[in-house]
């Protein structure tokens, strides 16, 4: 079965209350006069991350102030919507840059590419901030802003206020990308193929072409990067630092990050998005479908995030490999342009729906991924290993099966496998093909009830459930944040 559902951008939906299908809240406390300046960056795995964490500070009384473009408001409407007293925004045009096409506002628009003069454009916004920071009746007491905004840590020391970097990745991937910065050079003149990283708990090791992409477009001399590395290299004096991750996951990071800085505010409030709630609609034949099943977990999901396509090739090894691995499948395969085929990316194989019929569903729009995640009869997910993909699906109790391709997702698909055990990779790199054979293989045996890869995934599940419950870790990370931000607005009111 093949479904075409009209495409649309995921956007962060947040409801006030839980329901019986979702994560409980974090508690709320006492209203509060304080106000925080939240300045989010414009991507999709970034920005989503970052207002539900902004949804419960604001649970808590907080005021919050959103620094955000015109073409990224709608993205905050629901969250407005569901705090009309507590939350504003500051729409500020977006900064021209000759590297960014006119109308484009999001990373989404122009891929990740766009990371350098995104960074380098936002950061001429710095003059009109700080105009209505000095103006304002009741100034913020602290910034939040995400670690991709580093420069934002001079904004603050102008304002004279604390700035906390909001980091939407991993614990683990933080240590690494932040040693990469600080041995720019030493690994770019490295001729080894493999970069050890001494000093980092398992002294973990990656190919070159493994490291972060974004650390890999460095170019010494040339002024966007410099600013980029700069700017990164800033995180560091964070008065204090939130990850989207969760001390079961990552308590061995979480410790090392807070030995390197030199100070306990480090707070691990994830997973975030386990209440972000979407509409269900608009995947209600996929649901249908998934309902009709009766065995659990029996379901494997495949979807690579809303911008990746896959070139020809690899779309027929996916194929053959999801045909062969004799598993119930919901693939989402975006179909490309006219343009984009000529450049050599692919479509589902003529004739593998009619060969998987009653077996495998095929999306070409978009779909509900959380509530698909954490369908009862859904069991893995064939994932690119990106950060926010993989949180929810540690939140669903799903294993991945990994095919990390580019940005983090290396470094995340290490951690999921050789770590912690509930993940398996059939392939690696953006432009390599799976053996069909191969990937049929390992997602029929990973796929099984007596998977040990799945088995730890649940059990991860119940770890990640726990960290927000009332009394769990990231409850009361969450509760130590909204503390100590309503101390600084104490002393700034004195």
């Amino acid at each position: 079965m093949v479904i075409r559902e009209s495409r649309g951008s995921k956007k962060a939906c947040i409801h006030s209350s839980s329901s019986s299908t979702d994560l409980p809240l974090f508690k709320s406390n006492t209203m509060s006069k304080v106000h925080i300046l939240v300045f989010p960056y414009p991507a999709q795995g970034h920005i989503l991350p970052l207002l539900d964490l902004t949804h419960h500070l604001a649970l808590a009384g907080i005021t919050i102030t959103i620094i955000i473009t015109p073409k990224n408001l709608p993205i905050l409407t629901p969250l407005l919507s569901s705090h009309p007293n507590t939350i504003q925004t500051l729409v500020l045009p977006f900064p021209p840059h000759p590297k960014i096409p006119a109308a484009a506002e999001n990373i989404r628009e122009v891929g990740n590419a766009g990371n350098y003069p995104f960074i380098n454009a936002l950061s001429k916004l710095q003059p009109q901030i700080i105009h209505w920071f000095t103006t304002h009746p009741n100034p913020p007491a602290a910034l939040l802003s995400e670690f991709f905004l580093g420069w934002t840590q001079q904004l603050a020391d102008q304002l004279t206020i604390p700035r906390i970097a909001f980091y939407s990745v991993a614990a683990f991937f933080t240590t690494v990308f932040t040693r990469c910065w600080h041995n720019s050079n030493e690994i770019n003149n490295n001729n080894n193929s493999e970069i050890h990283f001494h000093g980092i708990p398992g002294t973990p090791s990656f190919k070159r072409d493994h490291l972060p992409s974004v650390f890999l477009r460095y170019r010494e001399s040339d002024p966007d990067a410099e600013f980029v590395k700069e700017s990164f290299l800033s995180n560091d004096a964070a008065w204090a630092c939130v990850f989207n991750t969760f001390h079961a996951l990552e308590s061995t990071y979480l410790d090392h990050i807070r030995a390197e800085l030199g100070h306990a505010r480090v707070y691990a409030v994830g997973p975030l998005g386990s209440n972000r709630a979407e509409n269900p609609s608009a995947g209600s034949e996929v649901l249908n479908w998934l309902d009709a099943l009766e065995e659990e977990g029996s379901v494997l999901y495949v979807c690579f995030g809303s911008q990746k396509l896959l070139k020809k090739k690899q779309m027929e090894a996916l194929a053959l490999g999801l045909e062969r691995s004799q598993t119930r499948f919901v693939w989402v395969a975006p179909t490309p342009s006219e343009e984009q085929m000529e450049e050599g990316y692919g479509s589902v194989p003529d004739g593998f729906v009619d060969r998987v019929s009653g077996r495998g569903v095929v999306v070409t729009g978009w779909v509900p991924q959380v509530a698909i995640l954490s369908h009862r009869v859904v069991g893995g997910f064939l994932s690119h290993c990106g950060w926010n993909s993989v949180t929810e699906a540690m939140v669903s109790g799903v294993v991945i099966v990994g095919w990390p391709m580019e940005a983090d997702q290396f470094l995340n698909a290490r951690l999921l496998m050789e770590e912690r055990g509930v993940a398996v990779r059939v392939c690696e790199g953006g432009d390599s093909v799976p053996d069909p054979d191969e990937l049929g293989r390992v997602v029929k045996r990973v796929m099984s009830a007596e998977s040990p890869e799945k088995q730890r995934a649940k059990l991860m599940r119940e770890e990640g459930v726990r960290a927000v419950s009332e009394g769990g870790d990231s409850s009361m990370e969450v509760d130590r944040l909204i503390e100590a931000l309503l101390q600084l607005g104490d002393k700034q009111g004195r």
